[in-house]
């Protein structure tokens, strides 16, 4: 399934097949490929999990009026998608003057797609971790009732327990659920030197494919502080953690590690 005896120590010149547990992009300007063309490393992508929508009559059972929050926290693109197609099944018009608290600035510019981005609040961290939007939420808390957009067995435990500790108004909104996808095809007879993990979600799928799987050296790199955590408490080693002030995103992460010298 996996190289067998792969070192877990050195840089570039070791690590030349990464699997992406992400959807291939479908900008060829993707900074991915950019990374592969600089580094001279291939890149496979395959969806560890797929999102599938909680429809509108599923939705009410949680007894959420959209409009009666003042903010709304996004942590990826998803969760937009499923915000607005959510309003839209409801036939709900969202307040002109809600705000919106984004992990990214890459997140908040995908609001673009459903909002006059000038004519509305929107606000992101500085560098990609949940603390920088922490940050920005603090400056606003007093005021705000939010509503944190996320996944039905994906929310980000670390901002559910900050909103809770700073006495913030809000409420979650599962608005979609991830399923795990089948990964042996990706997986079976490939020698990766490397696997991406970006959702716990993401970890599951591969422990669900392969319950006795052995890590045999190959190296591992996580997005967020949840996946981080399922991956060790998988009791497997991690070579690059992400986000990170010099690292806010995993093509940051992996640019840096595979520019470090051998070792």
């Amino acid at each position: 399934m996996l190289k067998n005896g792969a070192k877990s120590t050195g840089g570039a010149k070791q690590t030349k097949k990464i699997l992406i547990t992400q959807p291939k992009p479908e900008s060829e300007k993707s900074p991915y490929f950019e990374l592969a063309r600089k580094h001279g490393v291939e890149l496979t992508f395959h969806p560890f999990i797929r999102l599938e929508p909680i429809p509108s009559r599923e939705f009410r059972r949680q007894k959420i009026d959209i409009v009666s929050f003042t903010g709304v926290i996004f942590t990826s693109r998803n969760a937009i998608d499923h915000f607005f197609r959510t309003c839209d099944e409801m036939k709900v018009s969202i307040n002109q003057d809600t705000k919106y608290f984004c992990i990214t600035e890459a997140v908040a510019l995908y609001l673009q797609k459903f909002i006059l981005y000038r004519k509305r609040k929107v606000f992101y961290g500085a560098d990609g971790t949940n603390k920088s939007m922490f940050d920005v939420i603090n400056k606003h808390k007093e005021n705000e009732k939010l509503l944190y957009v996320c996944s039905e067995n994906q929310q980000d435990n670390e901002i559910v327990n900050w909103l809770k500790n700073n006495k913030c108004a809000f409420q979650l909104g599962f608005m979609y659920r991830s399923v795990s996808n089948n990964v042996q095809e990706a997986l079976e007879g490939k020698d990766y030197h490397m696997i991406c993990f970006f959702t716990p979600s993401g970890v599951r799928s591969l422990l669900e494919n392969y319950p006795g799987f052995s890590q045999n050296g190959t190296l591992i790199g996580a997005f967020g502080n949840n996946t981080i955590k399922a991956i060790e408490e998988a009791g497997l080693t991690l070579s690059i953690k992400a986000p990170a002030p010099q690292s806010p995103s995993m093509i940051a992460a992996l640019d840096q590690f595979l520019s470090a010298p051998k070792k």
